[in-house]
């Protein structure tokens, strides 16, 4: 999918994933191949191979045909894929923009929404109801009046993610589902968010609201991992990660956090995604 990236400028960008998501979703070929895949015993089984010893394989030719910079890393041996690809970084590679109300919580693509009553996310031309992703009729009339950010992590993006903002976290809410890919061409055919794993918290805020946070897993994504329950956190302190895969964070807040950036309304306005760093603002100020 096109986006425009850190400089401003737009990248027309289809990488060998979303070829590949293309053909498993767009032709009846590839779908009888991709309904094995979203078997949830299929993606145990992967997160198992990929934690294994002989998953550091293919560690190397990863790193290059992705173009990562792993001088942004701790510099150590990995012990399989999965500890390779939740890797940590340089803390002051991803520095935390304090000025900003909400900072974003990943790496990755953003696209964001006005959330008004009955509102159905759209992300390449599918409509999803908030009600439908949460579960919840009442919690979502909570964020009327705010806004929705998707926050798309692609493979190549570090998969650890933050807080984006300070305060009281309920404990977590975990919707079981069957696993889809998050890529943008799959939401021509699948409602993924009514059959993704995912699991979310909501933080309240001293004085700029609710903000709810959801992570989103993906096909081949055998784990999401949060590590807290009920508890105080701060804004930039990890929240967990994502291994192997494409997965989304979804970012839901109210009135009192104000606007977001204008740049990212704009872009989502004229069909594109944003890039995004973990600790940019989302947020005006």
């Amino acid at each position: 999918m096109d986006y425009i990236d850190l400089n401003g400028e737009l990248v027309k960008n289809q990488s060998g994933q979303d070829k590949l998501l293309a053909f498993l979703y767009t032709n009846m070929a590839g779908r009888v191949l991709l309904k094995p895949l979203v078997m949830p015993w299929v993606s145990v089984l992967g997160g198992r191979l990929l934690s294994g010893k002989l998953s550091t394989i293919p560690i190397k030719r990863f790193i290059q045909k992705n173009h990562i910079d792993m001088s942004d890393y701790e510099n150590r041996n990995y012990q399989s894929f999965n500890d390779f690809f939740t890797r940590k970084i340089i803390p002051e590679k991803r520095p935390v923009n304090n000025q900003a109300l909400m900072v974003s919580p990943s790496d990755g693509k953003v696209t964001v929404y006005p959330i008004q009553k009955d509102l159905s996310l759209k992300i390449k031309n599918t409509s999803y109801h908030l009600s439908e992703l949460l579960k919840n009729e009442k919690l979502t009339q909570c964020f009327e009046g705010g806004y929705a950010y998707i926050v798309r992590l692609s493979v190549d993006d570090y998969h650890r993610y933050i807080y984006p903002v300070s305060g009281s976290k309920t404990k977590n809410y975990h919707i079981n589902g069957v696993f889809h890919t998050v890529n943008p061409v799959a939401n021509d055919f699948y409602p993924i968010y009514k059959e993704n794993t995912r699991e979310y918290t909501i933080l309240h805020t001293k004085n700029n609201g609710n903000v709810l946070m959801m992570e989103v897993g993906a096909l081949m994504v055998g784990k999401i991992t949060n590590h807290h329950e009920k508890r105080v956190v701060m804004r930039g302190e990890e929240k967990g990660y994502f291994e192997f895969g494409g997965s989304t964070i979804v970012v839901l807040t109210e009135k009192k956090m104000g606007e977001p950036r204008q740049d990212l309304l704009w872009n989502t306005g004229d069909g594109y995604e944003t890039k995004i760093l973990q600790g940019q603002a989302l947020t005006e100020r």
